[in-house]
């Protein structure tokens, strides 16, 4: 009989060790407050090409944000493969947007590879970003703008000019940079990250030209630091 006792007070201790340990692991911070909504404006670098869409630097970033208990939405997007900032300034009014707590905005890399003309791309730019803030009802803190990747360093890019590709990013994104501190919106430059991937191609997604997964998380790290001061 003692030993009986024993027996079931051992299987009574680990069922409760066993409840104790599983609900330290499942416990994660609960987002608190009303719904943040996010709106990514962009091109293939925004909707993610080569990755699934919960792999998309914006998606992780609201993933990151809600493990700061910030109640992040799914973010919604206007950004297609293949767009260039003519493209991005027509599909906007099409998709009739409404206000959102943050807006990122990534564009140019087609206009680069389009050969158009770093002037107009200026004045395009403006203009985009204007209406980004316009989305972020007014709050020009909430609007996140990222350099464009540079793909020379890319296996896409092998039979170019890379050298050439290299300075003309450098152009466009001097712009796109000069345009939003004269708007006094944030500027992530995520260029330099992007070349990391002439000697890591894990950093690349399969098709040889696009971020990878690993490569949108280092952004979605930064953009983190970045949004939740004013999301808090």
């Amino acid at each position: 009989m003692k030993v009986l006792i024993q027996i079931m007070y051992c299987l009574v201790m680990l069922s409760c060790t066993k409840e104790k340990y599983t609900g330290s692991r499942i416990t994660a911070p609960v987002p608190t407050g009303p719904v943040k909504t996010w709106l990514a404006l962009g091109d293939s670098y925004t909707i993610g090409e080569g990755v699934n869409p919960a792999q998309r630097f914006a998606a992780q970033t609201a993933n990151l944000l809600k493990q700061d208990s910030i109640n992040m939405n799914t973010p919604e997007y206007i950004a297609t493969t293949g767009w260039s900032s003519y493209d991005l300034a027509a599909a906007i009014p099409a998709a009739m947007p409404v206000g959102y707590d943050v807006v990122s905005l990534l564009i140019g890399v087609n206009d680069q590879y389009r050969f158009h003309d770093t002037a107009g791309y200026r004045q395009r730019f403006s203009n985009l970003l204007s209406r980004a803030i316009q989305l972020a009802n007014g709050k020009k803190d909430h609007v996140f703008v990222l350099s464009i990747p540079d793909y020379s360093v890319t296996p896409f890019a092998a039979n170019y000019d890379t050298a050439q590709i290299r300075r003309e990013i450098d152009w466009f994104n001097a712009i796109n940079k000069n345009v939003t501190e004269s708007f006094n919106c944030s500027y992530l430059d995520i260029t330099p990250s992007t070349r990391q991937a002439k000697n890591d191609l894990s950093l690349l997604a399969a098709d040889g030209l696009h971020p990878s997964a690993l490569e949108y998380r280092r952004w979605a790290d930064r953009l983190r630091q970045m949004a939740m001061p004013v999301l808090k």
